[in-house]
Formats: structure tokens, C-alpha cells, sequence
């Protein structure tokens, strides 16, 4: 059997004029959790729909363990589906519920009587069996969602932002209950969510998307550390991006930037595009927990002086919002254990190691 449960291939999908996916290629592999991640309206509902059969690619070919499924409908899949807004039944039991689907494959019921309890179980609801939707929290009623949809064993399960209904501590949970269930289940998720934290805690992989294309698929810690280019650097966490252009790349890069200030990046800094020639143009990524901050001004290597504009407490963190002297706003988070003694409209610098910039050659 094929390692890749998925795999698209030069997809693209179009409503009259409008392209929503854009020559997608994606595979994804048994056992793991991808997210599709990107902003609102960017195509990643509309690709996971394509998986689940509820659209038809204009072009391309969905595969599912190396079949052509593109013209496949949703119920010939081996597919399960977890919906943003639970979409249980109202008019029945949680049980019933659950036991939709194997009723709909023919499954005998004292089968289904057994799954029914075991999957239960294993969302940690054994006794709701016999309790209807509306007398279930929101968390309950995802839980449910989940168990029905992993009750038919299905090779993939796709969960379309199932969270995003629920408030913070809810989705925090949920979280861990969906990371729990991939881990001891195996089965394929494909994830589809606007949260960049919720898709670096949980993904092996994520596909960050962006009018309609696929920008970047790669682990969490590579995405977030060597982002291929500036709209991924800016989508995933938070971003101080600057531009300068190469003057020495020898035993470390040495970079004019558009602030006036030379910045040198060491050997051990982390390139995404490797061309990187002296007089080449490059943007810097630098984020905003690898600065430090201090009270006046100062000067020197990997040095920016400003004017502290605002701070906004986090609990653990602080966020400081730094303004240069050029008007470009520099971002700085720290611990709040380090804060230091300054207020909006005091005389600051920020600093920087070596090798916390990240460089974005030519795109």
C-alpha cells in the first residue's frame, strides 16, 4: 500500500471567473496530520472539499491510495468529515448520531451497538449515549462530531476549522483531544484552520496557502524558522521584515538596509534562497521574541534606536511597539519576568544577535 493516503496533482479548481485553487500539489502521507493554513478566502476550504468529493476539480486528478477519485462522490469515499458547526442531528439521540453512518454502510446492530460505546470512550463521553445535542456543551458537542465521524474507520478524517465556534479555553482542550485521538488512532488528518498558533501546535506538517496556491509545505518548526518568502514570514507569527541589499557575504553577510543601518547576519543565520551575491537585494525577517530592548539610545552592530510607541501586556509576555526614527514600527516581545522600566514616548534601542535574522532572497 502507497505511504501517501492523498495526493494532488496540478489542481485547480474555478467558480466561472473566479479561481479559488490554483494548481495544487500536495501529497500527504498515512498516519500524519497536515493542516491547511492561510487566511480567509485563501482556498484551503474549497481543497479540502476537493478531498471530501463535495467539489469536482476543474483540472487536476484527488487521489485517494493511488486511485483517481476526482469524479468520485463523497460517499464512495473512505473519507470521514468534521464540520466548523458540529452539523448533528438534532432530532436524534448522540448514539444515533453516531451510528448514521454504519447504519448507511449496512452494519449489523450489535456491531454498531459495540462501536457506538468504544468510540464513546475514546472521546471520553461514555454516557451520553442516550442524551440529545441540545443538552450538550459546545466542547460535548465537537466530541460527538469527532466520534461520529471516526466511528466508520475512515482512512483520512477532515476536519474543517473545527474549533473556531468554541471560546479560547474550549478550543484549548478540544486541541489536545484531537492531538491525543491522532496519536493513538493513527489515522490521517487533514486540518483546515486560519489559526497559526493552532497549526503550529498541532500539525507534522502544514500547507500554508494564498490566492489559491500552496506557498509553503513543510514541518511547524521549518515553516515558522525558514519561511519561503515574505507572505509566509508575515502570515505565521509575528513579523519585523526589512529591506537592504547584500555588501559582503563572506565569512557572514553584511546588509545596507532601507533604515540607514548596517546589519550583519553570521554564518549560522538561516537563508531561505541561497543566492545571495554582493548587491543582491534581500529582505530581512527579524522576530520580535529574538530582539532585545533597552531604555535610551545606543549605537552599533545590529543596533536600532526609536521612540516606544505602545505596550500591551499578555500575561506571560509584553509586546513592545517600537518607532523608528524613519516611522517604520519595530515589534519586541519579551517575557514579562524581563520587562524593563520604560513607558510610551521614552527613547529605547533594540538589538539583536547575529544570527536571529532570518534573509529572503529574490522571490
Amino acid at each position: 500500500m502507497s505511504d501517501n493516503v492523498v495526493n494532488l496533482r496540478q489542481v485547480t479548481k474555478k467558480f466561472g471567473s473566479l479561481t479559488a485553487v490554483n494548481n495544487a500539489d500536495l501529497e500527504i502521507e498515512r498516519g500524519e496530520l497536515i493542516t491547511l493554513l492561510g487566511p480567509s478566502g485563501c482556498g484551503k476550504t474549497t481543497t479540502l472539499r476537493m478531498i471530501a468529493g463535495f467539489e469536482t476539480p476543474t483540472e487536476g486528478v484527488v487521489e485517494l491510495n493511488g486511485n483517481d477519485v476526482s469524479d468520485v462522490p463523497p460517499y464512495e469515499r473512505d473519507i470521514g468529515m468534521v464540520f466548523q458547526y458540529f452539523a448533528l442531528f438534532p432530532h436524534m439521540t448522540v448514539a444515533d448520531n453516531i451510528a448514521f453512518g454504519l447504519k448507511m454502510k449496512g452494519v449489523d446492530q450489535s456491531e454498531i451497538d459495540d462501536r457506538i460505546e468504544e468510540v464513546l470512550e475514546m472521546v471520553s463521553l461514555p454516557e451520553v449515549g442516550d442524551r440529545y445535542p441540545e443538552n450538550l456543551s459546545g466542547g460535548q458537542q465537537q466530541r460527538i462530531a469527532l466520534a461520529r465521524s471516526l466511528v466508520v474507520e475512515p482512512d483520512v478524517l477532515l476536519l474543517d476549522e473545527p474549533l473556531s465556534s468554541l471560546d479560547k479555553k474550549l478550543r484549548e482542550e478540544m486541541r489536545m483531544e484531537i492531538m491525543r485521538l491522532h496519536r493513538e488512532l493513527n489515522v490521517t488528518m487533514v486540518y483546515v484552520t486560519h489559526n497559526q498558533t493552532e497549526a503550529l501546535a498541532i500539525s507534522d506538517r502544514m500547507a500554508v496557502m494564498n490566492d489559491g496556491e500552496i506557498r509553503q509545505v513543510g514541518a511547524p518548526t521549518e515553516v515558522y524558522q525558514e519561511p519561503a518568502g515574505e507572505f509566509v514570514a508575515d502570515f505565521i507569527g509575528s513579523a519585523n521584515l526589512v529591506d537592504g541589499t547584500i555588501t559582503s557575504n563572506t565569512d557572514s553577510y553584511e546588509i545596507a538596509t532601507e533604515l540607514d543601518v548596517d546589519i550583519t547576519a553570521g554564518p549560522d543565520t538561516s537563508v531561505h534562497d541561497g543566492n545571495l551575491e554582493d548587491g543582491n537585494s534581500v529582505t530581512i525577517l527579524l522576530r520580535p521574541e529574538r530582539l532585545s530592548l533597552q531604555s535610551g539610545s545606543g549605537n552599533g552592530t545590529n543596533t536600532l534606536s526609536g521612540t516606544l510607541r505602545e505596550v500591551t501586556y499578555l500575561g506571560s509576555s509584553a509586546e513592545y511597539f517600537v518607532e523608528l526614527a524613519d516611522g517604520t514600527e519595530v515589534q519586541v516581545t519579551s517575557p514579562v519576568r524581563g520587562t524593563i522600566d520604560v513607558s510610551p514616548g521614552d527613547e529605547v534601542t533594540v538589538s539583536f544577535d547575529p544570527d536571529a535574522p532570518i534573509l529572503l532572497g529574490d522571490q
